[in-house]
């Protein structure tokens, strides 16, 4: 099969289309046609080379984790899929033509989804929602400020706060603004606006994807034991804040709630915007442009 090879860390170049031994499934595993697999922050971040000290590739290394496609084979002791079936999950190495896949990390395409563009939404929507359910914890009529709200990971965890029940404030740059009240959240909070930040008054919880000084500058707004949940890391200044609980959140796959997110973007409750969708090959200017920041996913098509 083809797929896209680092063999040393470095820039967007550094990904190779070459051909490596078909994978084969085990026990418990699904082998799947690839229809579409899609760029995350992370690929980027383990391609440069900035996250090796503690999450050091194997190289040579295929990189992605989303994928959808279509079932080729099944291994013993897999019941759930068949030949034929249409799916979308997660696994490791999904830039490629062929991908291997825990059962409990997928699952079957719901009506109404396109094939290709499900590939878009499988780690960032389980992402926003545990953000959301396992991080912050959030409870109806609590309040919970988003950061990032614009972005995939933060639409979907501003969805998943609204489901529970929650007051969303959406925190975005000032540019995002007007994007950021379409998404229907009570209030819309100026991040690099430091008057509009000073006003903002103690909240039960932060639930963070951008990190940073803005991270850092929120820390100090969240009440005495709130919670303060990111996907980026804990806030430098986090031990000065002793009396609010901050949680570290890595995503988990989850078959059955990837089914439920499915069925919301089906139905056009949640909306991952996608920006291009390019061939493979072109991996490495898929991975160029996402570093320069867009508002959607990048589907790459094997």
């Amino acid at each position: 099969m083809k797929a896209i090879v680092l063999h040393e860390y470095g820039g967007p170049d550094k990904l190779k289309y070459e051909d490596v031994p078909d994978p084969m499934a085990g026990d418990g595993q699904v082998l799947v046609r690839v229809a579409a697999s899609s760029v995350n922050p992370i690929d980027c971040k383990l391609r440069s080379g900035i996250f090796k000290d503690f999450m050091p590739l194997q190289l040579p290394a295929i990189l992605g984790n989303d994928f959808s496609g279509i079932v080729r084979a099944v291994g013993p002791n897999v019941s759930e899929f068949a030949p034929g079936d249409k799916v979308m999950g997660m696994a490791d190495g999904t830039y490629a033509e062929l991908v291997v896949a825990k059962v409990s990390s997928m699952t079957h395409l719901p009506d109404g989804l396109d094939l290709v563009e499900a590939a878009a939404l499988p780690v960032v929507t389980l992402t926003g929602e545990q953000l959301i359910t396992k991080g912050t914890k959030i409870q109806a009529g609590q309040t919970v400020l988003v950061t990032g709200a614009t972005g995939n990971v933060g639409r979907s965890a501003v969805y998943a706060a609204k489901k529970a029940g929650a007051v969303v404030i959406a925190g975005v740059r000032k540019s995002k603004v007007k994007a950021a009240e379409a998404l229907g959240v009570d209030e819309v909070l100026a991040l690099d606006d430091a008057s509009a930040l000073e006003k903002l008054g103690f909240i039960d919880a932060v639930a963070d994807t951008v990190g940073g000084e803005t991270a850092e500058k929120l820390l100090g707004k969240v009440k005495q034991d709130g919670i303060f949940a990111s996907v980026v890391g804990p806030p430098g200044s986090a031990k000065l804040h002793p009396t609010i609980k901050i949680v570290a959140v890595v995503v988990q796959p989850d078959a059955a709630m990837m089914q439920v997110l499915a069925k919301d973007v089906g139905a056009g409750r949640l909306i991952i915007p996608i920006d291009r969708m390019v061939p493979l090959v072109e991996a490495g200017a898929a991975h160029a442009a996402a570093e320069k920041g867009g508002i959607g996913k990048i589907l790459l098509l094997a």
